[in-house]
C-alpha cells in the first residue's frame, strides 16, 4: 500500500500541529480511507482520527477545536488546491475512553489505517487487538465492485450474539479498566 506523495508534507503538518495543539493530551493520530489506501482522486478528503483527551463535548465543539490545526496547515492545503488536489480534512476526534467503548470506525482501519503518530503504541494496540477478535469470529472484509461490506460471523446461526468490543477488549491498557 503506496500512499500518494503529494499528501507527505500535510500529514507531516497534521501530526506536528496535533502534537503542538494537543500536547501530552494526544495519544494518537490515524489516517484512513482512499489516501491511506493509495487510491485518492482530486477531491478526496483527508481521513483522520485523532485519539486526545480533554477533548470537549459534542461535535461542533471538537471541531472547532480542530480548527487550530486546519489553520496551522492552511499552507500546506492551499499548495494541494492550487496542484488540482481539491483536499480537506475530515477529522474524528475521540477521547481515549470514548474509543475504547469501540467503534464501526475501526473495522475498515484494521485493513487500511496507517498510524501517523502514537504514544506509546496505543493505536497499534487498539487495531491488533480488534483483529484477534475478528480473526476469532473469522470475520472478513468483502469487496463488490467499488464498495464492501463486513461479513463478521460467516458461521452466524440464529441466536449468536457477535461481540466486537466486549468491556475487557483492550485489556489492562483500557481506560476503563483503572
Amino acid at each position: 500500500m503506496t500512499m500518494h506523495p503529494d499528501y507527505r508534507g500535510l500529514l507531516d503538518g497534521v501530526v506536528a500541529a496535533c502534537r503542538e495543539h494537543y500536547g501530552e493530551r494526544l495519544h494518537g493520530i490515524a489516517l484512513y480511507g482512499s489516501v491511506a489506501r493509495g487510491t485518492p482522486t482530486a477531491d478526496s478528503d483527508v481521513d483522520l482520527l485523532v485519539v486526545a483527551d480533554g477533548l470537549p463535548e459534542g461535535f461542533l465543539p471538537k471541531r472547532r477545536d480542530f480548527d487550530a490545526v486546519e489553520d496551522a496547515v492552511a499552507p500546506q492545503i492551499d499548495a494541494l488546491w492550487k496542484a488540482g488536489r481539491h483536499v480537506r480534512l475530515s477529522p474524528i476526534l475521540k477521547t481515549r475512553a470514548v474509543l475504547e467503548y469501540g467503534t464501526p470506525l475501526l473495522l475498515d482501519m484494521t485493513e487500511d489505517a496507517r498510524i501517523l503518530y502514537e504514544r506509546d503504541g496505543y493505536l497499534t494496540h487498539v487495531l491488533e487487538c480488534l483483529r484477534r477478535t475478528l480473526s476469532q469470529l473469522g470475520a472478513r472484509r468483502v469487496w463488490r465492485d467499488e464498495l464492501w461490506y463486513w461479513d463478521l460471523k460467516p458461521d452466524y446461526r440464529w441466536g449468536d450474539v457477535i461481540e466486537l468490543f466486549p468491556t475487557g477488549w483492550l485489556g489492562a491498557r483500557s481506560v476503563r479498566s483503572r
